[in-house]
Protein backbone atom coordinates (compact mmCIF):
# COMPACT_ATOMS: atom_id res chain seq x y z
CA UNK A 1 0.00 0.00 0.00
CA UNK A 2 2.62 2.55 1.06
CA UNK A 3 5.00 1.94 -1.84
CA UNK A 4 2.81 3.23 -4.67
CA UNK A 5 1.80 6.88 -4.95
CA UNK A 6 2.34 7.75 -1.32
CA UNK A 7 4.36 6.60 1.61
CA UNK A 8 7.50 6.88 3.70
CA UNK A 9 9.80 5.73 0.91
CA UNK A 10 10.29 9.34 -0.23
CA UNK A 11 8.28 8.75 -3.40
CA UNK A 12 5.74 11.25 -4.68
CA UNK A 13 2.32 11.53 -3.10
CA UNK A 14 -0.09 13.36 -5.39
CA UNK A 15 -3.59 14.77 -5.26
CA UNK A 16 -6.49 12.41 -5.88
CA UNK A 17 -9.03 14.11 -8.14
CA UNK A 18 -11.65 12.47 -10.35
CA UNK A 19 -10.13 9.04 -9.82
CA UNK A 20 -6.65 10.14 -10.95
CA UNK A 21 -3.39 10.87 -9.13
CA UNK A 22 -2.30 14.34 -10.17
CA UNK A 23 0.44 16.82 -9.22
CA UNK A 24 -0.53 20.31 -8.11
CA UNK A 25 -1.11 22.54 -11.14
CA UNK A 26 1.53 25.02 -9.95
CA UNK A 27 3.96 22.19 -9.21
CA UNK A 28 4.27 22.98 -5.52
CA UNK A 29 5.01 20.24 -2.99
CA UNK A 30 5.67 20.01 0.73
CA UNK A 31 7.41 17.56 3.05
CA UNK A 32 5.67 15.40 5.62
CA UNK A 33 7.82 15.22 8.76
CA UNK A 34 8.34 12.21 11.03
CA UNK A 35 7.83 13.70 14.53
CA UNK A 36 10.00 11.00 16.09
CA UNK A 37 13.08 12.28 14.26
CA UNK A 38 12.26 15.59 12.61
CA UNK A 39 13.21 14.09 9.24
CA UNK A 40 11.13 14.17 6.04
CA UNK A 41 9.03 11.10 5.27
CA UNK A 42 7.61 11.98 1.87
CA UNK A 43 7.04 14.80 -0.60
CA UNK A 44 3.35 15.59 -1.12
CA UNK A 45 1.59 17.66 -3.78
CA UNK A 46 0.50 21.03 -2.37
CA UNK A 47 -3.00 21.78 -3.67
CA UNK A 48 -3.87 25.32 -4.71
CA UNK A 49 -7.18 26.93 -5.57
CA UNK A 50 -7.34 25.52 -9.16
CA UNK A 51 -6.79 22.01 -7.78
CA UNK A 52 -9.45 22.43 -5.12
CA UNK A 53 -11.99 23.69 -7.64
CA UNK A 54 -11.11 20.82 -9.98
CA UNK A 55 -11.93 18.47 -7.13
CA UNK A 56 -15.27 20.22 -6.61
CA UNK A 57 -15.97 19.85 -10.34
CA UNK A 58 -15.16 16.13 -10.19
CA UNK A 59 -17.40 15.66 -7.15
CA UNK A 60 -20.22 17.62 -8.79
CA UNK A 61 -19.94 15.64 -12.02
CA UNK A 62 -20.18 12.35 -10.11
CA UNK A 63 -22.98 13.58 -7.87
CA UNK A 64 -26.08 12.71 -9.85
CA UNK A 65 -24.83 9.19 -10.58
CA UNK A 66 -23.86 8.46 -7.00
CA UNK A 67 -27.05 9.95 -5.55
CA UNK A 68 -29.17 7.62 -7.69
CA UNK A 69 -27.04 4.53 -7.02
CA UNK A 70 -29.07 1.93 -5.15
CA UNK A 71 -28.57 2.14 -1.38
CA UNK A 72 -27.61 -1.53 -1.33
CA UNK A 73 -24.86 -0.89 -3.89
CA UNK A 74 -23.49 1.98 -1.82
CA UNK A 75 -23.66 -0.25 1.25
CA UNK A 76 -21.72 -3.06 -0.43
CA UNK A 77 -18.95 -0.67 -1.46
CA UNK A 78 -18.63 0.65 2.09
CA UNK A 79 -18.59 -2.89 3.41
CA UNK A 80 -15.74 -3.77 1.03
CA UNK A 81 -13.87 -0.67 2.20
CA UNK A 82 -14.21 -1.92 5.78
CA UNK A 83 -12.89 -5.34 4.81
CA UNK A 84 -9.94 -3.94 2.84
CA UNK A 85 -8.99 -1.51 5.59
CA UNK A 86 -9.17 -4.28 8.15
CA UNK A 87 -6.95 -6.51 6.01
CA UNK A 88 -4.45 -3.63 5.68
CA UNK A 89 -4.67 -2.69 9.36
CA UNK A 90 -0.98 -3.11 10.21
CA UNK A 91 0.14 -1.10 7.18
CA UNK A 92 -2.26 1.68 8.14
CA UNK A 93 -1.09 1.60 11.76
CA UNK A 94 2.58 1.93 10.79
CA UNK A 95 1.79 4.76 8.39
CA UNK A 96 -0.15 6.63 11.08
CA UNK A 97 2.68 6.12 13.58
CA UNK A 98 5.24 7.43 11.10
CA UNK A 99 3.45 10.64 10.14
CA UNK A 100 1.56 11.31 13.38
CA UNK A 101 3.94 9.93 16.00
CA UNK A 102 1.42 7.96 18.04
CA UNK A 103 2.47 4.65 19.56
CA UNK A 104 1.60 1.55 17.52
CA UNK A 105 -1.03 0.30 20.02
CA UNK A 106 -2.83 3.64 19.72
CA UNK A 107 -2.47 3.56 15.94
CA UNK A 108 -3.88 0.04 15.74
CA UNK A 109 -6.80 1.12 17.90
CA UNK A 110 -7.44 4.07 15.60
CA UNK A 111 -7.43 1.87 12.49
CA UNK A 112 -9.97 -0.52 14.00
CA UNK A 113 -12.15 2.42 15.06
CA UNK A 114 -11.80 4.10 11.66
CA UNK A 115 -12.68 0.98 9.68
CA UNK A 116 -15.76 0.48 11.83
CA UNK A 117 -17.29 3.68 10.44
CA UNK A 118 -17.31 2.10 7.00
CA UNK A 119 -19.07 -0.99 8.37
CA UNK A 120 -21.57 1.02 10.44
CA UNK A 121 -22.53 3.28 7.56
CA UNK A 122 -22.73 0.35 5.17
CA UNK A 123 -25.57 -0.74 7.43
CA UNK A 124 -27.07 2.76 7.71
CA UNK A 125 -27.09 3.30 3.91
CA UNK A 126 -30.16 1.07 3.58
CA UNK A 127 -31.99 2.61 6.56
CA UNK A 128 -32.58 6.19 5.40
CA UNK A 129 -36.32 6.13 5.79
CA UNK A 130 -38.87 8.92 5.37
CA UNK A 131 -42.28 9.48 6.93
CA UNK A 132 -45.90 9.56 5.82
CA UNK A 133 -48.67 11.23 7.78
CA UNK A 134 -52.11 12.73 7.28
CA UNK A 135 -52.39 16.47 7.88
CA UNK A 136 -54.49 17.19 11.00
CA UNK A 137 -57.03 18.99 8.79
CA UNK A 138 -57.34 15.95 6.55
CA UNK A 139 -56.67 18.12 3.52
CA UNK A 140 -53.57 16.28 2.33
CA UNK A 141 -50.89 13.71 3.11
CA UNK A 142 -47.51 14.80 4.44
CA UNK A 143 -44.79 12.84 2.67
CA UNK A 144 -41.25 13.52 3.91
CA UNK A 145 -38.23 12.06 2.14
CA UNK A 146 -34.49 12.42 2.64
CA UNK A 147 -32.14 13.28 -0.20
CA UNK A 148 -28.33 13.71 -0.29
CA UNK A 149 -27.25 17.25 0.50
CA UNK A 150 -24.78 17.33 -2.44
CA UNK A 151 -21.06 18.07 -2.72
CA UNK A 152 -19.41 18.00 0.71
CA UNK A 153 -16.12 19.58 1.77
CA UNK A 154 -14.56 17.58 4.60
CA UNK A 155 -11.75 19.14 6.63
CA UNK A 156 -9.96 16.81 9.04
CA UNK A 157 -7.28 17.20 11.75
CA UNK A 158 -3.90 15.55 12.21
CA UNK A 159 -4.52 13.76 15.51
CA UNK A 160 -6.73 10.97 14.13
CA UNK A 161 -5.95 11.05 10.40
CA UNK A 162 -7.85 7.84 9.60
CA UNK A 163 -10.81 7.96 11.99
CA UNK A 164 -11.73 11.61 11.44
CA UNK A 165 -11.77 10.98 7.68
CA UNK A 166 -13.84 7.78 7.76
CA UNK A 167 -16.26 9.30 10.29
CA UNK A 168 -17.14 11.86 7.60
CA UNK A 169 -16.66 9.88 4.38
CA UNK A 170 -18.73 6.91 5.61
CA UNK A 171 -22.01 8.76 6.27
CA UNK A 172 -21.55 11.07 3.28
CA UNK A 173 -21.23 8.15 0.88
CA UNK A 174 -24.03 6.25 2.60
CA UNK A 175 -26.36 9.22 2.08
CA UNK A 176 -25.43 9.52 -1.61
CA UNK A 177 -23.13 12.55 -1.35
CA UNK A 178 -19.79 13.10 -3.06
CA UNK A 179 -16.86 14.58 -1.17
CA UNK A 180 -13.66 16.60 -1.31
CA UNK A 181 -11.41 15.75 1.63
CA UNK A 182 -8.87 18.32 2.81
CA UNK A 183 -6.64 16.47 5.31
CA UNK A 184 -4.29 18.17 7.75
CA UNK A 185 -0.94 18.92 6.14
CA UNK A 186 0.90 17.22 9.03
CA UNK A 187 -0.74 13.88 8.22
CA UNK A 188 -1.87 13.66 4.58
CA UNK A 189 -0.46 10.21 3.81
CA UNK A 190 -3.19 8.34 5.67
CA UNK A 191 -5.87 10.25 3.74
CA UNK A 192 -4.23 9.34 0.45
CA UNK A 193 -4.09 5.70 1.56
CA UNK A 194 -7.83 5.87 2.25
CA UNK A 195 -8.42 7.18 -1.28
CA UNK A 196 -6.66 4.12 -2.68
CA UNK A 197 -8.59 1.75 -0.43
CA UNK A 198 -11.93 3.31 -1.38
CA UNK A 199 -11.07 3.11 -5.07
CA UNK A 200 -10.17 -0.55 -4.64
CA UNK A 201 -13.50 -1.08 -2.86
CA UNK A 202 -15.34 0.20 -5.93
CA UNK A 203 -16.03 3.86 -5.20
CA UNK A 204 -16.52 5.47 -8.65
CA UNK A 205 -14.16 8.17 -9.90
CA UNK A 206 -15.05 11.62 -8.58
CA UNK A 207 -17.10 10.43 -5.61
CA UNK A 208 -14.11 10.82 -3.24
CA UNK A 209 -11.39 13.40 -3.91
CA UNK A 210 -8.41 14.21 -1.66
CA UNK A 211 -6.51 17.51 -1.82
CA UNK A 212 -3.67 17.86 0.72
CA UNK A 213 -2.13 21.30 0.95
CA UNK A 214 -0.26 23.84 3.01
CA UNK A 215 -2.69 26.61 2.02
CA UNK A 216 -5.83 25.42 3.84
CA UNK A 217 -7.48 28.78 4.40
CA UNK A 218 -7.22 29.75 0.75
CA UNK A 219 -8.38 26.50 -0.80
CA UNK A 220 -11.19 25.82 1.68
CA UNK A 221 -12.47 29.37 1.26
CA UNK A 222 -12.49 28.95 -2.52
CA UNK A 223 -14.51 25.74 -2.23
CA UNK A 224 -16.99 27.26 0.23
CA UNK A 225 -17.64 30.09 -2.21
CA UNK A 226 -18.30 27.68 -5.10
CA UNK A 227 -22.06 27.38 -5.52
CA UNK A 228 -21.80 23.64 -6.16
CA UNK A 229 -20.65 22.97 -2.59
CA UNK A 230 -23.54 22.44 -0.20
CA UNK A 231 -21.97 20.96 2.93
CA UNK A 232 -18.96 21.61 5.19
CA UNK A 233 -17.91 19.16 7.87
CA UNK A 234 -14.97 20.33 9.96
CA UNK A 235 -13.08 18.80 12.86
CA UNK A 236 -10.50 21.03 14.49
CA UNK A 237 -9.98 23.95 16.81
CA UNK A 238 -12.77 26.28 17.91
CA UNK A 239 -10.74 29.24 16.61
CA UNK A 240 -10.63 27.86 13.06
CA UNK A 241 -14.23 26.68 13.32
CA UNK A 242 -15.42 30.22 13.99
CA UNK A 243 -13.63 31.44 10.85
CA UNK A 244 -15.10 28.67 8.71
CA UNK A 245 -18.61 29.35 9.99
CA UNK A 246 -18.23 32.94 8.80
CA UNK A 247 -17.02 31.73 5.41
CA UNK A 248 -19.87 29.22 5.13
CA UNK A 249 -22.41 31.93 5.92
CA UNK A 250 -21.74 33.69 2.60
CA UNK A 251 -23.42 30.85 0.67
CA UNK A 252 -25.53 29.60 3.61
CA UNK A 253 -23.79 26.24 3.52
CA UNK A 254 -24.95 23.38 5.71
CA UNK A 255 -22.27 22.94 8.42
CA UNK A 256 -21.21 20.32 10.93
CA UNK A 257 -18.56 21.38 13.44
CA UNK A 258 -16.67 19.14 15.85
CA UNK A 259 -14.51 21.67 17.65
CA UNK A 260 -12.20 21.94 20.64
CA UNK A 261 -12.68 20.38 24.03
CA UNK A 262 -11.57 21.05 27.59
CA UNK A 263 -12.81 17.89 29.23
CA UNK A 264 -13.19 17.76 33.02
CA UNK A 265 -12.55 14.46 34.83
CA UNK A 266 -14.41 14.39 38.15
CA UNK A 267 -13.45 11.91 40.86
CA UNK A 268 -15.69 11.81 43.93
CA UNK A 269 -14.57 10.42 47.28
CA UNK A 270 -16.89 7.42 46.92
CA UNK A 271 -15.35 6.36 43.60
CA UNK A 272 -13.41 3.15 43.09
CA UNK A 273 -9.94 4.75 42.92
CA UNK A 274 -8.39 1.87 40.99
CA UNK A 275 -11.12 2.18 38.35
CA UNK A 276 -10.79 5.98 38.34
CA UNK A 277 -7.03 5.81 37.73
CA UNK A 278 -7.53 3.20 35.00
CA UNK A 279 -10.13 5.47 33.39
CA UNK A 280 -7.90 8.50 33.76
CA UNK A 281 -5.05 6.74 31.97
CA UNK A 282 -7.30 6.00 29.00
CA UNK A 283 -9.04 9.38 28.96
CA UNK A 284 -5.75 11.29 29.29
CA UNK A 285 -3.18 9.19 27.47
CA UNK A 286 -5.02 8.04 24.37
CA UNK A 287 -2.81 9.39 21.58
CA UNK A 288 -0.54 10.96 24.25
CA UNK A 289 -3.28 13.41 25.16
CA UNK A 290 -3.57 14.77 21.61
CA UNK A 291 -7.32 14.24 21.36
CA UNK A 292 -10.31 16.54 21.65
CA UNK A 293 -11.83 13.97 24.02
CA UNK A 294 -8.73 13.90 26.25
CA UNK A 295 -9.30 14.57 29.94
CA UNK A 296 -7.83 18.05 30.28
CA UNK A 297 -8.72 19.04 33.86
CA UNK A 298 -8.78 16.58 36.77
CA UNK A 299 -11.00 17.50 39.73
CA UNK A 300 -10.63 15.22 42.75
CA UNK A 301 -12.62 15.50 45.99
CA UNK A 302 -10.52 16.71 48.92
CA UNK A 303 -10.54 13.43 50.83
CA UNK A 304 -8.97 11.42 48.01
CA UNK A 305 -7.20 14.05 45.89
CA UNK A 306 -3.70 13.35 47.22
CA UNK A 307 -4.04 9.59 46.81
CA UNK A 308 -5.55 9.92 43.35
CA UNK A 309 -2.67 12.19 42.26
CA UNK A 310 -0.08 9.82 43.73
CA UNK A 311 -1.51 6.77 41.96
CA UNK A 312 -1.94 8.59 38.67
CA UNK A 313 1.63 9.91 38.82
CA UNK A 314 2.97 6.42 39.42
CA UNK A 315 1.15 5.08 36.37
CA UNK A 316 2.13 8.00 34.15
CA UNK A 317 5.81 7.93 35.16
CA UNK A 318 6.03 4.21 34.32
CA UNK A 319 5.06 4.71 30.66
CA UNK A 320 7.74 4.10 28.03
CA UNK A 321 8.38 7.11 25.78
CA UNK A 322 9.90 6.65 22.34
CA UNK A 323 9.27 6.53 18.56
CA UNK A 324 5.74 5.42 17.82
CA UNK A 325 6.89 2.57 15.60
CA UNK A 326 9.00 0.94 18.33
CA UNK A 327 7.27 -2.10 19.79
CA UNK A 328 8.00 -1.08 23.40
CA UNK A 329 6.72 2.50 23.04
CA UNK A 330 3.62 3.47 24.99
CA UNK A 331 3.87 7.25 24.45
CA UNK A 332 5.14 8.61 21.14
CA UNK A 333 6.26 12.12 20.24
CA UNK A 334 3.88 15.03 19.86
CA UNK A 335 3.04 16.00 16.31
CA UNK A 336 5.44 18.93 15.86
CA UNK A 337 7.77 21.35 17.64
CA UNK A 338 5.02 23.93 18.19
CA UNK A 339 2.99 21.35 20.11
CA UNK A 340 5.89 20.71 22.48
CA UNK A 341 6.48 24.43 22.95
CA UNK A 342 2.83 24.95 23.92
CA UNK A 343 2.81 22.09 26.44
CA UNK A 344 6.10 23.22 27.96
CA UNK A 345 4.78 26.77 28.35
CA UNK A 346 1.53 25.65 30.01
CA UNK A 347 3.36 23.42 32.49
CA UNK A 348 5.85 26.17 33.33
CA UNK A 349 2.99 28.59 33.93
CA UNK A 350 1.22 26.15 36.27
CA UNK A 351 4.41 25.55 38.27
CA UNK A 352 5.00 29.27 38.55
CA UNK A 353 1.42 29.67 39.85
CA UNK A 354 2.06 27.23 42.69
CA UNK A 355 1.45 23.74 41.27
CA UNK A 356 3.73 20.84 42.23
CA UNK A 357 5.11 18.25 39.83
CA UNK A 358 4.40 14.65 40.82
CA UNK A 359 5.82 13.24 37.58
CA UNK A 360 7.50 14.54 34.45
CA UNK A 361 7.45 18.31 33.83
CA UNK A 362 10.72 18.50 31.93
CA UNK A 363 11.43 18.61 28.20
CA UNK A 364 13.85 15.79 27.33
CA UNK A 365 17.13 16.45 25.54
CA UNK A 366 16.69 14.18 22.51
CA UNK A 367 15.84 14.49 18.82
CA UNK A 368 12.16 14.58 17.94
CA UNK A 369 9.13 16.25 19.46
CA UNK A 370 8.84 14.61 22.88
CA UNK A 371 7.33 15.62 26.19
CA UNK A 372 7.16 13.21 29.16
CA UNK A 373 3.92 12.11 30.85
CA UNK A 374 3.37 14.71 33.56
CA UNK A 375 1.13 15.02 36.63
CA UNK A 376 0.71 18.32 38.47
CA UNK A 377 -0.84 18.59 41.94
CA UNK A 378 -2.21 21.60 43.84
CA UNK A 379 -3.02 23.38 40.59
CA UNK A 380 -4.81 26.69 41.30
CA UNK A 381 -8.36 26.71 39.95
CA UNK A 382 -7.58 29.82 37.88
CA UNK A 383 -4.34 28.51 36.32
CA UNK A 384 -3.98 29.09 32.56
CA UNK A 385 -3.38 25.39 31.97
CA UNK A 386 -7.03 24.75 32.92
CA UNK A 387 -8.36 27.24 30.38
CA UNK A 388 -6.76 25.73 27.26
CA UNK A 389 -6.68 22.39 25.52
CA UNK A 390 -3.30 21.03 26.57
CA UNK A 391 -3.10 18.51 23.70
CA UNK A 392 -0.27 16.68 25.40
CA UNK A 393 0.47 14.10 28.13
CA UNK A 394 -0.13 16.43 31.09
CA UNK A 395 -2.66 15.89 33.90
CA UNK A 396 -3.30 18.91 36.19
CA UNK A 397 -5.13 17.93 39.38
CA UNK A 398 -7.39 20.38 41.25
CA UNK A 399 -9.09 19.71 44.60
CA UNK A 400 -12.81 20.34 45.22
CA UNK A 401 -14.90 20.08 48.37
CA UNK A 402 -18.47 19.29 47.28
CA UNK A 403 -20.66 18.38 44.33
CA UNK A 404 -21.77 21.92 43.55
CA UNK A 405 -18.19 23.18 43.45
CA UNK A 406 -17.14 20.31 41.18
CA UNK A 407 -19.90 21.11 38.71
CA UNK A 408 -19.16 24.84 38.83
CA UNK A 409 -15.47 24.24 38.09
CA UNK A 410 -16.23 21.69 35.37
CA UNK A 411 -18.66 24.03 33.59
CA UNK A 412 -16.39 27.09 33.79
CA UNK A 413 -15.29 26.89 30.14
CA UNK A 414 -16.56 27.91 26.72
CA UNK A 415 -16.22 24.28 25.63
CA UNK A 416 -18.60 21.39 26.19
CA UNK A 417 -17.53 18.33 24.23
CA UNK A 418 -17.13 15.56 26.82
CA UNK A 419 -16.87 15.12 30.59
CA UNK A 420 -15.92 12.16 32.77
CA UNK A 421 -17.44 11.31 36.15
CA UNK A 422 -16.30 8.65 38.62
CA UNK A 423 -18.49 7.86 41.60
CA UNK A 424 -19.78 4.79 43.42
CA UNK A 425 -23.26 6.33 43.69
CA UNK A 426 -25.24 5.82 40.48
CA UNK A 427 -27.84 8.41 41.48
CA UNK A 428 -25.10 10.99 41.96
CA UNK A 429 -23.48 9.99 38.69
CA UNK A 430 -26.66 10.53 36.73
CA UNK A 431 -27.51 13.73 38.61
CA UNK A 432 -24.06 15.19 37.93
CA UNK A 433 -24.17 14.03 34.30
CA UNK A 434 -27.39 15.98 33.76
CA UNK A 435 -25.87 19.14 35.23
CA UNK A 436 -22.63 19.07 33.25
CA UNK A 437 -22.47 21.22 30.11
CA UNK A 438 -21.19 18.58 27.71
CA UNK A 439 -22.52 16.70 24.72
CA UNK A 440 -21.10 13.39 25.95
CA UNK A 441 -20.49 11.96 29.41
CA UNK A 442 -18.24 9.07 30.39
CA UNK A 443 -19.87 7.79 33.59
CA UNK A 444 -17.33 5.50 35.25
CA UNK A 445 -15.77 5.07 31.81
CA UNK A 446 -12.66 6.62 30.28
CA UNK A 447 -13.84 6.17 26.66
CA UNK A 448 -17.02 7.48 25.06
CA UNK A 449 -16.30 7.22 21.33
CA UNK A 450 -18.27 4.59 19.41
CA UNK A 451 -19.27 4.57 15.72
CA UNK A 452 -22.83 3.68 16.75
CA UNK A 453 -23.17 6.65 19.13
CA UNK A 454 -23.79 10.34 18.34
CA UNK A 455 -20.49 12.20 18.85
CA UNK A 456 -20.52 15.96 19.38
CA UNK A 457 -20.54 18.81 21.84
CA UNK A 458 -22.42 21.84 23.11
CA UNK A 459 -21.47 25.50 23.57
CA UNK A 460 -18.36 26.26 21.48
CA UNK A 461 -17.43 22.61 21.04
CA UNK A 462 -19.52 22.11 17.97
CA UNK A 463 -22.68 21.89 15.89
CA UNK A 464 -24.31 18.64 14.87
CA UNK A 465 -23.38 15.03 15.57
CA UNK A 466 -21.14 12.46 13.91
CA UNK A 467 -21.53 8.72 14.30
CA UNK A 468 -24.71 6.82 15.04
CA UNK A 469 -27.86 7.16 12.97
CA UNK A 470 -27.70 10.90 13.61
CA UNK A 471 -24.40 11.12 11.70
CA UNK A 472 -25.88 10.15 8.33
CA UNK A 473 -28.84 12.52 8.76
CA UNK A 474 -26.44 15.48 8.70
CA UNK A 475 -25.64 14.61 5.07
CA UNK A 476 -29.26 14.74 3.95
CA UNK A 477 -31.92 17.34 3.30
CA UNK A 478 -35.56 16.70 4.13
CA UNK A 479 -38.04 17.24 1.35
CA UNK A 480 -41.73 17.61 2.17
CA UNK A 481 -44.23 16.66 -0.53
CA UNK A 482 -47.87 17.66 0.00
CA UNK A 483 -50.16 15.27 -1.86
CA UNK A 484 -53.47 13.51 -1.60
CA UNK A 485 -55.20 10.46 -3.01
Amino acid sequence: MTDTVFGPDGGPADLYIGGKWLPARDGRRFDVINPATGDALASVADAGVPDALAAVEAAHAAGSYWATTAPRDRAEILRRAFELMTAQAEEYARLISLENGKALPDARGEVAYAAEFFRWYAEEAVRLTGTLATAPSGANRILVTRQPVGVCVLVTPWNFPAAMATRKIGPALAAGCTVVLKPASDTPLTALALARTLADAGVPAGVVNVVPGRRPGTIVSAMLHDGRVRKLSFTGSTEVGRLLLKEAADNVINTSMELGGNAPFLVFADADLDAAVDGAMVAKMRNAGEACTAANRFYAESGIAAEFGRRLAGRMAALTVGPGTDAATEVGPLVNAAAVDKVESLVAGALAAGARSLAGAGRPDRPGYYYPPTVLADVPADAAILAEEIFGPVAPVVTFTDEDEAIRLANATEHGLVAYVYTGDLARGLRVSERLDAGMIGLNRGVVSDPAAPFGGVKQSGIGREGGHEGVLDYTEQKYIATQW
